[in-house]
């Protein structure tokens, strides 16, 4: 097991003994999350000034030393595959994709073969293990939901996007085909976010305890028959938000089968169509955008005159 040997200077007097650490961590490529120090800490793998440290909101003196017992890197059981992928940018930090539609982005129980973490293994390139079992993967589109997603092929470029995303100051626009003609221009929907009370693997607008502040802008860019072209804007990134909050609106995303009706579309109507945030090495703002999917425009156009 590798362990790391550190001391507190000056600059670093009453510092959270989790916020040095993974600090240090960044700084040195290490590939460990505030979240990896924090287990770390509890499982008392840390030790401070030779006893174990407990607490991760210990502050810290200068001249106490520190004791960190790294986990040993795990193998990967991911295998790749050769799945073709839509590439739209491409250096030696981060890659951009413009993902399809139907395709799942990491392996999980009962699905292990056929996702885009398979796909990036069979292109035999670099990818940050900050998550061993999902290389590179610093956020997620649904299965359903095709566009941009930006991967992480260093621990460094994971660590400072995984920052950006918590920080909410990546830009990102999805487009959306609704049931219904929305009855505002634009609007904002803020409202709370958890599982749902009896279906599990669902979410749901909810003002009970343990739900998550979560918030969307939308705009209409187009009524057309009884259903609207949405843009949208997540403030938050809370599992199936702007699924869920359109179906409390009463405009569920077409083609959504677990929160609004299966019928009516192809496949889920949303896309990720606008990705934006600031390079991990250069520190420039960059930014992305994918054409309106195919089957968006034919749907558009043959309701269009109803």
């Amino acid at each position: 097991m590798e362990e790391l040997f550190l001391e507190v200077g000056a600059e670093d007097d009453r510092a959270r003994l989790d916020i040095f650490l993974t600090d240090y961590a960044l700084r040195n490529n290490l590939g460990l999350s505030r979240t990896n120090i924090q287990k770390l800490i509890r499982n008392r793998q840390v030790l401070l000034n030779s006893l174990p440290a407990d607490k991760p909101h210990h502050k810290l003196n200068p001249g106490d030393t520190l004791r960190v017992f790294l986990p040993e890197k795990e193998k990967e059981g991911n295998l790749p595959e050769d799945i073709p992928l839509q590439v739209v940018y491409e250096d030696k930090d981060v890659l951009v994709i413009n993902k399809q539609e139907g395709l799942v982005v990491h392996p999980a129980p009962g699905n292990r073969e056929h996702t885009l973490v398979n796909a990036l293994l069979g292109r035999g390139m670099e990818l940050s293990d900050v998550n061993k079992g999902r290389p590179g993967i610093v956020h997620r589109l649904d299965k359903e939901t095709s566009g941009l997603l930006v991967i992480a092929k260093n621990n460094q470029s994971h660590l400072k996007l995984v920052k950006q995303f918590s920080q909410h100051t990546i830009q990102r626009k999805y487009l959306a085909i609704v049931e219904g003609r929305t009855e505002f221009d634009e609007d904002v929907i803020e409202a709370p976010i958890g599982r749902h009370p009896v279906r599990r693997k669902e979410m749901a607008v909810s003002f009970a305890q343990n739900t998550k502040y979560a918030k969307t802008f939308y705009k209409t860019l187009k009524r057309f028959g009884n259903f609207s072209l949405l843009e949208l804007r997540p403030f938050t990134g809370r599992t199936h938000q702007l699924r869920v909050h359109l179906a409390y609106l009463g405009y569920p995303i077409l083609g959504d089968s677990k929160y609004g009706k299966k019928s009516g579309f192809s496949r889920l109507a949303l896309h990720a169509q606008e990705l934006g945030f600031t390079h991990p090495s250069t520190g420039k703002e960059i930014f992305f955008s994918s054409k309106m999917p195919a089957e968006f425009e034919d749907f558009i156009a043959k309701n269009s005159d109803r």
